[in-house]
């Protein structure tokens, strides 16, 4: 029995804690004044600190140090958090991640770099204080005051603003309302009061007159007056009061010694609770362990199908209930395993609040991201493989999609663009969308870059989901200028390539002036998936069971009349369909009752005209070999009961081809 390397155990958990900290600092960077979001970014912080010194990263305590003391300021109200503080964090988490992963690399430049941003963010939040009347003058009284009226204050008749008028004719004040109250737009009763407020107040006059200001609704209202003593400075000048800023030690190795003696996260009790509640909760197995079960599983799978094979030409009763009872107990195994195997894309969804926040500084747009469908729950491989394509997806809408502010104004839309991301399940597919609200897609411009770069021939006639395809062209860009996020015409070559490895589809949607919809559908697992086995002359074929919409009959006689057009009348629509003996050249002769296999996308739809249709088949996904990776008509292969190796078709390219053929038909005629 092996155990777990402690130093791999820590390098997770500190992946964990820093995700967790970068969501904190993205929700915080939306509202400044949820204390929330600081407590628990400190927490983070000070856990990651403590847990990195236990196992010896004193490097990556001592950085983390200087960052916990800034949060520990903002905590106690020493400093308000800023955009500026919350960037500057951003920035030191990415280095606390180097400096988890390679702990003896070297850092020291760029921690020195980072941590004189964090003194300057931390020295400006400070100086500006937020507008904080900090420094009483002689004779003033500086005053803290928190209040807040009855939820049902605004409908008995009560206006706070007012009250907050009165204050400010007692003398200097800073105002802040506290919002973090307010739910969410469904719970919300817009006769209900949520706000509170915090008060900073400079003022010759004494206590009674903030008393005098409320004393209408003080039997019913929460008020807490804290009376600021003056500071240290002005009370002791021989020692003087340390600004903020040099409260940051200046260097990291000097912090490293102090590091050690941290104690193990006394000041975290709600996030060990919580962290304690998971483990006993769940078990954590390496991932490749997951895939070497999965691996074991579709072994079993095939040796079941064998034993089926051998029940089924068998008169022995008791081999087919054996077999049966095989086949039932690989099948719930095959679904649990699934099921294992199976996260929700909030985990990758999660990566891009950061990429927006990051796109949005560089790009100087205002961006807004939002997320549905985060609990949706795709196989852990497609989760990997899609994070790639959907950051150039979400760089092309941050850089080309998204107008400047100036330009969004101009149109009549608001500042802000926006752009949504969604999953939902789709049969056995998981649809994917990036939308967003921009300036759309410029029909024109691609239309001539295509035709001057050769893809398309002059005035082509093309539909324009034709049209958007050739965006996925390498090397295909209408951007003007070159710029450090695109423009080269690299990234939605990955896109295409990576979705078509997923047997996956793309579709695009664009409307100009009102933005941009592309949809990537792929299918939920990339391991297991039931089947239906097809005869194509002497061959056996796999057709993904989720694309199957329907089977019928073709008589040789309705084959024979529909030689040269190649549609059938479904419900009074008709749909293309291929000849699989043709398109494979299996050169025999076609059954006298061939079947057509009616397989969809999205909206298209394609009839396959197969021999037989054999049956439903669990079918353990194997890839195709390198001599065989371009053959664009399979997407992998499988083992069947006896042996024999099926091919799996790919049905977007299929669909695709049928569709195209639909198309020059109807050109001709």
């Amino acid at each position: 029995m092996s155990f777990p390397d402690p130093i791999a155990v820590f390098r997770t958990e500190a992946a964990e804690l820093l995700e967790q900290i970068e969501a904190g600092l993205l929700d915080l960077n939306v509202n400044l004044g949820d204390k929330d979001q600081v407590d628990a970014v400190f927490r983070g912080l000070h856990t990651l600190k403590g847990s990195g010194a236990m196992f010896g990263f004193d490097a990556l305590a001592a950085f983390t140090h200087h960052c916990e003391t800034a949060f520990d300021r903002v905590r106690k109200g020493e400093v308000p958090a800023t955009r500026e503080l919350v960037t500057a964090v951003l920035e030191a988490k990415d280095h606390m991640r180097a400096l988890v992963d390679t702990p003896n690399g070297d850092h020291e430049a760029t921690g020195e770099a980072l941590l004189a941003n964090l003194r300057a963010a931390v020295d400006g939040a400070n100086s500006s204080g937020a507008g904080s009347p900090a420094k009483a003058a002689p004779g003033q009284n500086h005053f803290k005051i928190r209040f807040s009226l009855p939820q049902n204050a605004m409908a008995n008749g009560t206006n706070p603003l007012p009250l907050l008028d009165e204050l400010r004719e007692l003398g200097e004040c800073k105002i802040v309302a506290d919002r973090s109250a307010i739910p969410s737009l469904e719970l919300l009763a817009p006769t209900d009061l949520y706000v509170s407020w915090e008060v900073e107040l400079l003022t010759t006059q004494p206590r009674s007159a903030i008393d005098d200001v409320f004393i209408f609704v003080m039997d019913e209202m929460q008020l807490d007056v804290v009376t600021v003593e003056p500071p240290l400075a002005a009370r002791t000048p021989a020692k003087s009061a340390a600004p903020v800023a040099e409260a940051l030690p200046a260097a990291a190795p000097q912090a490293v010694a102090a590091a050690p003696a941290v104690p193990p996260a006394p000041a975290a009790p709600a996030l060990v609770d919580a962290k304690q509640k998971k483990t006993s909760e769940n078990v954590r197995v390496p991932a490749e362990k997951l895939d070497e079960l999965m691996d074991r599983v579709g072994e079993l799978v095939i040796a079941q199908s064998r034993l089926s094979q051998l029940a089924g030409g068998s008169g022995d009763l008791q081999l087919r209930a054996v077999s049966e009872d095989v086949e039932r107990l690989s099948g719930e195994l095959r679904d649990t395993m699934m099921v294992l195997r199976m996260v929700p894309v909030t985990q990758l969804f999660g990566r891009f609040r950061r990429l927006v926040h990051d796109l949005a500084h560089e790009t100087g747009k205002t961006i807004e991201l939002l997320t549905e469908g985060e609990t949706t729950e795709v196989d852990k491989s497609v989760i990997e493989r899609l994070a790639d394509p959907l950051v150039h997806l979400v760089r092309n809408s941050c850089d080309h999609g998204l107008e400047t502010p100036e330009e969004r104004r101009a149109a009549g839309k608001p500042e802000a663009g926006h752009i949504l991301l969604s999953a939902r399940q789709q049969a056995g597919e998981v649809i994917i969308t990036i939308k967003d609200d921009g300036r759309g897609i410029n029909k024109e411009r691609v239309r001539a870059k295509a035709e001057s770069s050769g893809l398309i021939a002059p005035n082509a006639n093309l539909t324009d989901q034709e049209l958007y395809q050739l965006i996925f062209q390498p090397g295909f860009s209408t951007a003007q200028t070159v710029t450090n996020l695109s423009g080269r015409g690299v990234g939605m070559d990955v896109v295409k390539r990576t979705i078509d490895a997923l047997r996956g589809t793309i579709n695009v949607t664009s409307h100009v002036g009102k933005g941009s919809e592309i949809s990537l559908a792929i299918p939920l697992t990339l391991a297991i998936i039931d089947g239906l086995l097809v005869r194509v002359g002497d061959g056996r074929y796999v057709i993904p069971l989720s694309a199957v919409e329907e089977c019928l009959e073709l008589p040789i006689e309705e084959d024979m009349r529909s030689r040269g057009r190649s549609f059938i009348s479904l419900r009074d629509s008709l749909v293309p369909f291929l000849r699989l003996r043709d398109l494979f050249r299996t050169g025999t002769k076609p059954d006298p009752f061939q079947k057509v296999v009616v397989i969809s996308t999205g909206s298209e739809r394609v009839g396959l005209v197969v021999d037989q249709i054999i049956g439903d088949h669990q079918t353990v996904i194997k890839g195709m070999s390198k001599l065989h990776h371009d053959v664009a008509t399979f997407s992998g292969a499988t083992i069947l009961g006896d042996g024999d190796v099926a091919l799996i078709l790919d049905v977007g390219h299929l669909v695709a081809e049928g569709q195209q053929q639909e198309a020059h038909l109807r050109a001709a005629g």
